[in-house]
């Protein structure tokens, strides 16, 4: 075995010895074959080094293949149009020069290749560098188009290498985040922006409809980390940036029209959403929905059937998702009378103890701010806070009731359910129907809040302090549940204990002063208090 152990250490060391001339000699063979068509043979030992097995030889490497092929391009020595194979070039059609063109064209396709698949690197930095040369490629061909673009649509835009791009990023198994993160830097160009969403489009629907819609989480967590870095500007003038200067017929070209940016990213959101997300992702895609999405959409109403089946997930999603549809309600005019039954059926014990509770309540405030809803709906609401309320924790119940005070305050016609007019013979049983999902039929105007009544009797005195509100007529202004609806219990314990200790009562009008002196008369006259 030793001799063994002795001919690998001595072979490993050749090898590091080869890789290491080759990290000196590169730079020098790169210059030698930009200088002279006799050294061209030489991109084999760059190419060989960009499959090393160590970063720095291969992010060398990276930067030298960018520093020739630019310069290649620059010169457009690399074969332009339909590429013929490398033996079919071998004949005697083709010219020297075109023969030398054809190689080097083939020597910088398998470049790109490479470099495609370096994207999917275990190490970020040579992930990194591959990613800033394809895109200087991208700039090259650009200005040096490779290709006999005879349709105006694109124009002489790489499109063809930036799907490539896109289509390594949205890996299958691996989490691109960090990698994405660093291409929005290419993202704020405006022609680079468009080609992605709709290289984004083209990708989900060939890699959904190829899973048959069922849910990849590593690729549609990529795919979203994506969509969610790109964001439109607000006026055509503002489209500036662009990679590619086009010289003629600019204003022809798609990717220049703010017009066509926001179609192609609504279908590109459109064409994400209507597949069967990862539960965590609908959250994340209703938190940014109404910021970051719809105003960038043209027919923003046409996001009511994903916000119709987020809603059927629950929970917080189904929250977030009834937010989205009162966006598209106040500034959009849809028409969905189910709203309010949908925010009225999410009223349940659970939503008292979840992290959600402030988010929940602020939206929910939100919602009811109208002072135009019917009273029977705001009736509905408050009947069923107030009926939760009876076993709800102490934070919660310092949210409920200034919350249950202010809908009465916007609607005077519900005072009927705190003053209302009763007889002898009345039965003690409460006609509000708790189990009734909807708002219309639970009979809560025929009620009354005699749940707040009971809470007067709260073991936390601030909670009964509360509920002894409604004992008197209410004042006009509304109370501000911001400061209460990020208490904890914890919170409310310490402000309890950090209370000031109340100062020693004194039990006489008069100091005694000798009262452990002795004599008869100084004790009857400090205990004869009457």
């Amino acid at each position: 075995m030793a001799p063994t152990k002795k001919r690998n250490v001595s072979s490993a060391k050749t090898n590091q010895q080869s890789v290491k001339k080759a990290k000196i000699d590169i730079n020098s063979k790169v210059d030698s074959v930009l200088e002279s068509k006799k050294h061209a043979n030489d991109v084999f030992d760059i190419l060989e080094v960009l499959e090393s097995e160590k970063e720095k030889d291969v992010i060398g490497a990276v930067s030298a293949c960018s520093k020739l092929f630019c310069t290649l391009l620059e010169r457009k020595e690399l074969f332009r149009g339909k590429l013929p194979g490398e033996e079919e070039a071998l004949s005697g059609e083709f010219s020297a020069e075109d023969k030398y063109r054809i190689f080097m064209r083939h020597r910088y396709n398998s470049c790109v290749e490479m470099l495609l698949e370096h994207l999917s690197h275990e190490l970020y930095g040579v992930k990194d560098s591959a990613l800033c040369c394809l895109m200087k490629f991208a700039a090259g061909e650009g200005q040096h188009p490779l290709e006999d673009l005879d349709w105006s649509e694109h124009y002489s835009f790489p499109r063809e290498l930036i799907l490539a791009v896109v289509e390594r990023l949205l890996s299958k198994t691996t989490d691109n985040s960090l990698l994405i993160s660093r291409f929005q830097e290419f993202l704020e160009m405006e022609d680079v922006r468009y080609y992605v969403m709709s290289s984004v489009r083209e990708n989900v629907g060939k890699v959904m409809d190829k899973n048959k819609g069922a849910v990849v989480p590593l690729y549609q967590g990529n795919v979203f980390t994506l969509m969610s870095n790109i964001s439109l500007p607000s006026k055509e003038s503002e489209l500036t940036n662009f990679m590619v200067k086009q010289e003629a017929k600019h204003e022809d070209w798609k990717a220049a029209k703010l017009i066509e940016h926001k179609r192609v990213f609504e279908r590109m959101w459109l064409g994400f959403l209507k597949y069967k997300l990862p539960s965590n992702m609908y959250k994340k895609v209703l938190v940014i929905l109404h910021d970051s999405i719809l105003p960038h959409m043209s027919k923003p109403t046409l996001m009511i059937d994903f916000l119709t089946a987020a809603y059927e997930v629950g929970g917080a999603i189904s929250l977030l998702a009834l937010n989205g549809l009162f966006v598209l309600i106040h500034q959009h005019n849809l028409d969905y009378p189910d709203f309010y039954k949908k925010l009225y059926n999410l009223l349940e014990p659970s939503v008292f103890h979840v992290k959600y509770r402030a988010r929940f309540f602020h939206l929910a405030n939100i919602f009811l701010s109208s002072s135009h809803l019917p009273v029977y709906l705001v009736a509905a609401f408050a009947k069923r806070l107030a009926r939760l309320a009876l076993t709800a924790p102490s934070t919660a119940l310092l949210i409920v009731l200034p919350f249950i005070y202010n809908l009465i305050r916007r609607h005077p016609a519900c005072r009927i359910l705190i003053h209302k007019p009763s007889t002898e013979d009345e039965p003690l049983e409460d006609p509000y129907l708790m189990d009734e999902e909807d708002p219309v039929e639970c009979r809560a105007l025929e009620s009354s809040l005699w749940e707040i009544k009971t809470l007067q009797k709260h073991h936390h005195p601030d909670v009964a302090k509360a509920a002894m509100m409604i004992n008197k007529p209410l004042p006009e202004q509304e109370d501000d549940i911001s400061e209460v609806l990020e208490i904890t219990t914890y919170e409310m314990m310490e402000r309890d204990l950090k209370q000031s200790q109340m100062k020693s009562i004194p039990l006489e009008f008069e100091t005694a002063t000798q009262l452990l002196k002795g004599g008869g008369d100084v004790l009857g006259q400090h205990f004869c208090l009457d």
